[in-house]
């Protein structure tokens, strides 16, 4: 923007002096001199809609590269999830989510209150009954992961971001966060939008808004913080 300003600035200081030559100089000098400003007039005019029509264009391309990454990081979380339900944590290979994903049956279960009778607490009131409650977890059934959540979906490319520098792929990390399970997927702005205009790319990833993936990177869960949410906005979470 103080690019854009600062043609502008220009352009409106280069009609002024058009108006002073107008104004001041001989009559004979004016033609060649206000030819000269005309097309500087013209060419910075050229820059300043290439320069808004360049925004416009890395706006609409990086809203459509963000929201396949969103779609692939959006799969990532999924098959974490359903991996921690059944192993009890995450995984930071890509190898291990993919063969669970085609193997793994996740238990549907219910949680019910169940009443029974305190034995020890009965025998130290001289057999007066005491009764306690428990918390019973009844399985019901079992789902595939892979018919279920991935049924339509490649999940062997899950890795691959599919867009912006070939070949990337998402960092995927794991671990504990005070004892706590955690994981995180990302990957940099810039890979997504290596071919762009690096100034653009540049403030794209200092972002901060309410409606914009925020900071440097696309990413999904944290290692600083427990959660498996992503830092994008709810219009790229279509298939959330």
């Amino acid at each position: 923007m103080k690019v854009i300003f600062a043609i502008v600035a220009i352009i409106l200081l280069t009609v002024a002096i058009v108006w002073l030559i107008d104004k001041f100089v001989p009559r004979k000098a004016k033609p060649i001199i206000t030819l000269v400003l005309w097309g500087i007039i013209i060419f910075l005019g050229y820059i300043t809609y290439e320069s808004i029509a360049g925004e416009l264009r890395f706006e609409k391309i990086k809203d459509e590269r963000y929201q396949v990454v969103v779609d692939r990081l959006i799969d990532i979380q999924k098959a974490q999830i359903a991996y921690k339900d059944v192993k009890g944590k995450y995984t930071d290979k890509y190898d291990s989510l993919i063969k669970f994903i085609e193997t793994a049956k996740v238990p549907i279960t219910e949680r019910r209150d169940s009443t029974v009778l305190d034995v020890e607490k009965t025998k130290q009131f001289n057999g007066i009954e005491y009764f306690k409650t428990l918390i019973v977890v009844d399985t019901l059934d079992y789902y595939s992961v892979k018919d279920s959540l991935f049924r339509n979906v490649d999940h062997t490319k899950m890795m691959n971001v599919g867009v912006g520098k070939e070949g990337a792929t998402f960092e995927l990390k794991a671990g504990t966060l005070d004892d706590i399970p955690v994981f995180e997927a990302s990957v940099d702005k810039a890979v997504v939008l290596h071919d762009q205009d690096p100034n653009l790319v540049a403030n794209e990833k200092e972002t901060f808004s309410v409606d914009g993936v925020n900071g440097p990177k696309i990413a999904v869960g944290s290692m600083n913080e427990v959660s498996s949410a992503g830092n994008w906005p709810k219009n790229f979470a279509k298939n959330q």
